[in-house]
């Protein structure tokens, strides 16, 4: 991969991990910072996943945006688990 390939998917899963944010319900706990990060996350492996089947950009899309919602509901339960149980 390219670093201009790179780049282009840290900014598309920085608006990865925003949609994947507004998927989940209710209010989520996980601060801005930390979900953008998942959003990185998951545009790679949403892209590698999607990329098994095809290479049409709105499966990958889709693909990487529910992959962001997952990543976010699982780190929101863990996070806030951890922060009430501290307070």
């Amino acid at each position: 991969m390219e670093i201009s390939g790179i780049i282009t998917a840290i900014i598309v899963g920085l608006i990865i991990g925003a949609l994947g944010r507004l998927i989940v319900p209710g209010k989520q706990h996980l601060p801005i910072w930390l979900t953008l990060l998942l959003g990185i996350v998951a545009a790679f492996v949403g892209g590698w996943i999607a990329s098994l089947f095809t290479g049409f950009w709105l499966f990958v899309l889709i693909v990487q945006v529910l992959v962001a919602a997952g990543i976010v509901y699982l780190a929101d339960g863990m996070y806030s688990k951890n922060n009430t149980s501290t307070a």
